[in-house]
């Protein structure tokens, strides 16, 4: 059904313009300067070519079949314009204006005219209020931000929901620094036609996604959301960050999108039923995505940890198991046994308990001993590991030991520091491992594995 919205093999840009502070100049702009290999038809009755593209007068003027029309008229002007796309038997239609239910009677007045100008057809509405999809796979972007002032993610196993467009936007623009990478991002806006249920159904199908990212402040279906996500959620899991939770925010939430934000306690209740994984900022959205979409679930609650910074093993065991500012997990007991093999492996003034320091005498074969030895443990359900690159006895090779062990015991890594942790960061996301630049977000990215594993269950 959406194969032509992530694969298209032509786009038209209905209002193109020159003017580039016009939204349908830098769509076009976009559109080229992500590569996009197919056909590109920039719509404008006054123009002949516009940034190297023939102009066409109207869609009804192209010869060729149009996978997806982005219209970048204003919200009266948009109207016409869809319904020139449902004559021409365009597949999706990207309404980018604003100015409907969310600015009160008037605009819902047009809104429902909109979607009346689909009804008896096989177009679909994505938006309105919305900037549009950004399909990594297939060199697609309609985004409202200028290519050379943002970053956007490249290919990656997280399929991305946003009710908000700049919110989306932004959040890619920062999980790029790191190579974090998107399966697709499309931004429902108003929702009046396209829903996040039958996106979610999307990419539970796709091969290339591995978890699933929403942002949203309000529900379209209540009951078939929920019935659906928790079907899904068994599969593939579900990362929810739910805008307009408190009154303020709710307030905010109409203003936005028009919508009526529901009962934070009863989206909570929701989540738990069917296995949500709840975000509450932007940044553990992703960081949730990433953990789930890259390693297992956690099947207990006992943590080993493993560093070369001691003070980093003290804070790190507070914040697992503190029920206040913390997550309330526990310090796996190693088994004597393997306290013993650890010593026997590390400097005398090491520790073998939970959590094991190295101290910074610690090499990256201490790592490997150590992280083998923990894998074996019957005590230990799930490792955080510290690869802290900065003294003198760990090398590049560290991530290689990581890698070795990610395929056992869940294991979470914190890689810290400016210079060489982010370069080793940007190096782990391309091997699929786990990898937060502090202690905090490696913690609360172990807890969402644990979240997950206790849902699903054996």
């Amino acid at each position: 059904m959406f194969h032509k919205l992530f694969n298209p093999s032509s786009i038209a840009v209905i209002g193109a313009s020159r003017d580039e502070k016009k939204i349908g100049n830098v769509v076009l702009k976009n559109l080229k300067a992500m590569g996009y290999g197919g056909k590109i038809f920039p719509i404008n009755p006054k123009e002949d070519e516009i940034l190297g593209f023939k102009v066409y007068r109207s869609i009804l003027d192209i010869d060729n079949n149009v996978d997806i029309a982005v219209i970048t008229l204003s919200s009266s002007q948009s109207i016409p314009a869809v319904k020139e796309c449902v004559k021409k038997e365009v597949p999706f239609v990207i309404v980018i204006a604003g100015g409907f239910s969310e600015t009160g009677e008037e605009g819902k007045r047009l809104e429902n005219e909109l979607l009346e100008s689909i009804k008896n057809s096989n177009t679909r509405i994505i938006g309105p209020n919305t900037v549009g999809i950004y399909i990594p796979r297939a060199n697609v972007s309609t985004a409202l931000t200028l290519p050379e002032r943002t970053s956007l993610p490249g290919d990656g196993h997280i399929g991305f929901i946003s009710q908000s467009g700049a919110l989306g936007l932004l959040t890619m623009d920062m999980i790029s620094e790191y190579g974090l990478g998107v399966s697709g991002f499309i931004n429902i806006g108003n929702r009046i036609d396209m829903s996040e249920i039958e996106l979610i159904d999307y990419f539970m199908k796709d091969d290339k996604t591995r978890s699933i990212a929403l942002y949203l402040e309000t529900f379209k279906e209540g009951r078939k959301f929920y019935e659906t996500v928790k079907e899904i959620s068994r599969k593939k899991p579900i990362i929810l960050l739910k805008g307009g939770r408190t009154d303020a925010g709710a307030r905010a939430a109409s203003l936005h999108t028009g919508a009526i934000a529901s009962n934070d306690s009863i989206v909570e209740g929701m989540a738990k039923q069917a296995g949500i994984v709840r975000a509450y900022t932007e940044l553990e959205l992703f960081d949730y995505a990433k953990v789930l979409a890259y390693q297992k679930p956690l099947k207990g609650d006992r943590i080993a940890i493993v560093t070369t910074a001691g003070g980093v093993g003290v804070v790190t065991s507070d914040y697992i198991t503190s029920q206040v500012n913390g997550v309330g997990l526990k310090l796996a007991r190693l088994k004597d046994e393997t306290k013993m093999n650890i010593k026997k492996n590390i400097v005398p003034f090491g520790s073998a308990e939970n959590p094991v320091d190295l101290t910074a005498d610690g090499s990256t074969d201490q790592y490997d001993t150590v992280l083998g030895l923990l894998n074996k443990d019957e005590n230990v359900d799930g490792i955080i590991v510290y690869a802290l690159y900065q003294t003198a006895k760990i090398d590049i090779d560290l991530i290689d030991v990581l890698e070795k062990y990610m395929k056992e015991k869940p294991m979470v890594a914190g890689i810290m520091g400016s210079k060489i942790g982010k370069k080793m960061l940007i190096e782990a996301e391309k091997r699929k491992i786990p990898a937060y630049p502090d202690i905090e977000r490696t913690v609360k990215a172990m807890h969402a594995l644990y979240i997950r594993g206790k849902y699903i269950g054996d």
